[in-house]
């Protein structure tokens, strides 16, 4: 029997026909996929080359110089600051100097032993903040905050990552960075806080002269984020909070010490500090002449003094009675932060940043007189 095959040669026509049309289809949706993965990556290096600005920030110098702005030294702990406005207003500020978005703020301090503490963690989870944190030495100085910042600057600046850096610091030490950055073709604006009387607080001549140019940090961004600490005294309070209680007797237990009976201790006289050396000969080895030196410290004693005033005054309004003690039992040492703000408060007074042993030893001898 012989069969017709026009039933066959339709059959063979239509799947090719629908051969042909799927492998158009699959060509069509591969093409539509390749253009809009060309599209997103032409999208994406378009976000990443876009221009952005960086921001370094000392906390060591903001806080310090703040603290100056507000109490009139440097402590930290006459401070209370809240950080997110602060960091809000930094960034807007330099977005408005540059004309470019934010990529990142770098923001370095020091810790024990490189462990943040409660408000560094809090300020390490701000929306773009970076936290970067340097450790104390036996000194109670930072240690490694500058060698960071330096080396991020320069890594930054070849890496173009952005191409404005604001860096809000005042240490000498960052002036090669900062050159060394600008070499590679990004401009580095030094950015300074305040004094009362508008001028750029502790920046370094070098680090002036190797910035591309000096911007003040807008005086009410400090204003309105840093406050000065107050503790409230008896005399403070309202009546209103005090109430009234039947007296209850108890038995005689040992009481810590008030301020009053801390105060009221006989205090260790300051030795006094040497005012002659013995000078001998190279001829002949023996003892010449006697060589009389003025001390130092006496030509920078009224400075001394306004700083230990200064610093006194604000550690005290600051201070409850378990901080009181606590300075009590480590006399002679002084604690670091209290330390270090009369050597950099000293050292912002007479502009001389390498003080002497003789000028350290008046200061912090001055510094127990006045407790």
């Amino acid at each position: 029997m012989l069969f017709p095959t026009f039933g066959t040669d339709r059959g063979s026509s239509l799947g090719r026909d629908r051969a042909d049309h799927l492998g158009q289809l699959r060509r069509g949706a591969s093409d539509h996929s390749q253009e809009i993965d060309v599209g997103v990556r032409c999208r994406w290096d378009h976000e990443a080359m876009r221009p952005h600005c960086a921001l370094y920030v000392d906390a060591g110098y903001l806080l310090a110089a703040a603290a100056t702005r507000v109490t009139g030294t440097s402590l930290r702990s006459g401070i209370h600051v809240e950080y997110g406005p602060l960091v809000r207003d930094l960034i807007r500020q330099v977005e408005s100097e540059s004309g470019l978005p934010l990529l990142r703020v770098h923001w370095y301090d020091s810790a024990r032993d490189g462990v943040p503490d409660r408000g560094q963690e809090r300020i390490g989870e701000l929306p773009q903040v970076k936290l970067r944190l340097g450790r104390f030495g036996v000194d109670g100085q930072q240690k490694g905050v500058d060698l960071r910042m330096g080396l991020d600057l320069v890594n930054h600046a070849r890496h173009r990552t952005a191409d404005v850096f604001f860096l809000l610091s005042g240490d000498d030490d960052l002036s090669e960075a900062v050159e060394e950055a600008q070499a590679q073709g990004v401009q580095v604006l030094a950015l300074a806080v305040p004094t009362k009387d508008g001028k750029a607080h502790g920046v370094s001549r070098h680090l002036i002269r190797a910035a591309d140019s000096v911007v003040l940090v807008k005086g009410e961004a400090i204003d309105g984020a840093v406050m000065k600490v107050e503790v409230p005294t008896p005399s403070t309070l309202r009546p209103e909070s005090i109430v009234e209680v039947d007296a209850v007797p108890s038995p005689e237990l040992p009481h810590a010490p008030t301020p009053n009976d801390l105060l009221a201790r006989p205090r260790p006289k300051p030795m006094a500090p040497v005012r002659s050396t013995i000078a001998y000969t190279s001829s002949s080895g023996r003892a010449g002449h006697q060589v009389w030196h003025e001390p130092e410290h006496e030509k920078f004693e009224d400075q001394i003094q306004e700083v230990v005033r200064n610093v006194v005054s604000t550690f005290k309004e600051s201070a409850t009675p378990e901080d009181l003690a606590a300075l009590e039992r480590a006399r002679p040492s002084i604690p670091r932060d209290i330390d270090s703000a009369l050597l950099m408060d000293l050292s912002d007074v007479t502009g001389f940043y390498d003080l002497s042993d003789d000028v350290r030893y008046r200061l912090r001898a001055a510094f127990w007189e006045a407790i």
